[in-house]
């Protein structure tokens, strides 16, 4: 499978903190792949520079085959239409209903015509598991399940075949988090994407993820399927799968 992600050689500060000291690792097409490891092991930092949140400071990161440091200002603007995020806060605006929330992009980044982008958030509504008239309703009034699918339907708005996912099951309860992994997975498969979870939840570990990376100690301390990370004899991945590396 092609590399969609390559990251190379990445290293990180912020000030005297060093974050990431040569972090390398792969991301193929069509694969559901997890970023792990303990708080502050700079996953999430990685996520941004790939979507050009954080510069780089060294190393090389590519997208599509695109090396994200020489990118001109309208190259990298027209990249960016080739991912959608969901941000663990999800990101909402307050004053625009789910409807509105979701035609944002198609109205920032496209000329379409008013009909046309109703019929498109009508689409992606469905696609989710949201109804028409829930797609009148405020952020204020939906539930923690039902604005995750809002913001997922708002990142999937321009069709792009990435998708990055930041803490999506933070603050679900266990069964709305195991509903959105199958979401998730179904979408995967119905829209061919290219998923990136940064994620603490073991369910979601076991169940979703393809293949993952684990950062400890500013490396990638393995890389690989769930088996194949479990494998590795380290302290931090032994703690966190319970203690089981069988």
């Amino acid at each position: 499978m092609a590399a969609v992600i390559e990251v190379n050689n990445v290293v990180t500060r912020f000030g005297e903190r060093l974050v990431h000291d040569g972090v390398s690792l792969h991301v193929n097409a069509g694969e559901i792949y997890g970023f792990l490891g303990p708080s502050g092991c700079g996953k999430s930092t990685l996520m941004r520079e790939i979507i050009l949140l954080e510069p780089i400071q060294s190393g090389t990161i590519r997208l599509f085959g695109e090396p994200l440091d020489t990118l001109s200002f309208d190259a990298a603007q027209t990249l960016r239409r080739r991912w959608g995020v969901l941000f663990q806060s999800n990101a909402l605006f307050t004053s625009l209903n789910v409807a509105e929330n979701i035609a944002v992009m198609l109205k920032e980044y496209t000329a379409l015509p008013a009909a046309l982008i109703d019929e498109i958030v009508a689409f992606k509504l469905d696609i989710v598991g949201l109804t028409p008239n829930e797609g009148k309703l405020y952020p204020s009034q939906l539930s923690g399940g039902m604005k995750k699918k809002v913001a997922l339907a708002r990142a999937l708005a321009l069709d792009p075949p990435l998708l990055f996912l930041d803490e999506p099951t933070s603050g679900l309860d266990p069964v709305s988090a195991r509903e959105f992994d199958a979401l998730i997975m179904r979408l995967r498969d119905m829209l061919q994407l290219t998923v990136v979870m940064v994620t603490h939840d073991l369910a979601s570990i076991e169940t979703t993820l393809d293949r993952m990376a684990i950062i400890d100690e500013r490396r990638i301390a393995a890389e690989g399927t769930l088996s194949e990370v479990k494998e590795v004899p380290s302290p931090f991945i032994r703690t966190f799968f319970g203690g089981d590396v069988s």
